[in-house]
């Protein structure tokens, strides 16, 4: 502000005016994803559209039958604990709080034990030996890094030295490991005289989900959903909100009703809650699963448009031509999965003059041609994307002989 101030006193008021659009630019603005990653990270993952409390005050923590204090633990929570079918469930900020706050909570002093194949890292360069270093737990590692047997975990709960309070098992949602490989089933795990808690991550909350056409998608086959995880004899599930489930940050502890109670009683956990504006957003998605409306939560509306529409869409733009392409989830979700998907090519690199529009698009460049998926773009935003792309290439329309061949994806 002060080098705008001088701009203006040194006769020079368009510096002034660059740098004030420069400062506006930065701030948070819609953005179109274009890039075919349903859940960009850089993008704030899942897209989600806040529920009405979230534009005014809103009874965050006030129980309205008796106007007394309440707990904001009592809104969102108890929709998603009934979704999963858990006696009860608490939201924190996101899914690396939830895991630590259930270890803090829960075995604080003593040993968890973790196969060797599921130590770790999440985005941010978290690891999972860290995160329980943090909480106060011990690690107690078992098996090897491709093979761990239900005797492994047995034995090291049979130490008396290990001083076992649970058994924590980790899905790897942002890789794999394939060959000769051994991981022991949560059911399995459930026989062990310990509580079992299954960290999920990637935040599907069922495996029927998102309940359109004829049922789940093939390219969610394998991933552990929430439901079916405590069916199952999880005792408490941790997973994120801003992925699979389709709603904003936030991490989500679901399960036995003590378990969560431990949890929410701990000191940590006022320093771990969410906001207002989370749990309204939140409220909203859960309502969604309870009404079996897949279609109310953009994520999914997205991810399950059957392809002959993308391509219609393509086609309509009139701008570009129309290619096939291959969408992802991202946000380390489903590694190596990759979901067909349609979008029109303009010839040229445009990424920076798409960015630097009114209403930023966010595309890619896959050897020197600018790619536009419409896979994780909403149908209303698509006059804004072919005027944009038409303006970006100097008005070019459909049928204007840019060579684009369908892009191979490296995201």
């Amino acid at each position: 502000m002060d080098v705008a101030r001088q701009a203006i006193a040194a006769g020079d008021p368009d510096s002034a005016r660059r740098r004030a659009a420069a400062a506006g630019r930065n701030l948070l603005q819609p953005v179109i994803n274009a890039t075919g990653v349903l859940l960009h990270t850089n993008l704030g993952r899942s897209p989600v559209a806040l529920g009405s409390s979230g534009t005014a005050y809103a009874n965050l923590e006030l129980d309205l039958e008796d106007g007394r204090r309440g707990s904001r633990q009592d809104r969102a929570a108890p929709l998603l604990a009934r979704s999963c079918g858990a006696e009860a469930a608490m939201v924190v900020n996101n899914c690396a709080a939830a895991v630590v706050l259930v270890l803090a909570a829960l075995a604080v002093g003593r040993g968890v034990v973790v196969s060797r194949g599921e130590l770790v890292e999440i985005g941010g360069g978290f690891r999972i030996p860290e995160v329980l270093e943090q909480s106060g737990a011990r690690l107690v590692e078992v098996g090897t890094t491709n093979r761990t047997r239900l005797g492994d975990y047995q034995r090291a709960v049979d130490e008396t030295d290990a001083d076992v309070a649970l058994v924590l098992k980790v899905h790897a949602s942002n890789y794999r490991i394939t060959g000769f490989t051994e991981e022991v089933a949560v059911d399995a795990l459930a026989t062990i005289d310990r509580p079992v808690v299954a960290d999920i991550g990637s935040g599907l909350l069922d495996a029927t989900t998102p309940w359109l056409g004829a049922g789940p998608p093939a390219w969610l086959a394998g991933e552990p959903a929430a439901r079916q995880t405590l069916a199952a004899g999880a005792d408490l599930v941790t997973f994120s909100g801003d992925k699979l489930l389709g709603g904003p940050q936030a991490g989500v502890i679901a399960g036995r009703a003590e378990l969560v109670a431990a949890c929410s009683g701990h000191p940590l956990a006022r320093a771990l809650r969410p906001g207002g504006l989370v749990l309204s957003a939140l409220q909203a998605v859960a309502l969604a699963y309870l009404r079996r409306d897949g279609d109310a939560i953009p994520f999914w509306r997205m991810a399950t448009t059957p392809v002959e529409v993308l391509r219609r869409r393509a086609t309509a733009l009139g701008v570009g031509r129309p290619v096939e392409c291959s969408a992802v989830t991202g946000g380390g979700t489903l590694p190596g999965v990759e979901i067909p998907s349609a979008g029109v090519a303009v010839a040229g690199d445009h990424a920076a003059t798409l960015r630097a529009g009114a209403r930023p698009i966010v595309a890619r460049v896959d050897d020197g041609v600018t790619v536009c998926d419409l896979r994780t773009v909403d149908p209303s935003d698509d006059a804004v994307l072919a005027e944009a792309l038409a303006a970006a290439a100097d008005g070019p329309r459909s049928g204007d002989g840019a060579e684009a061949t369908p892009p191979s994806l490296s995201r």
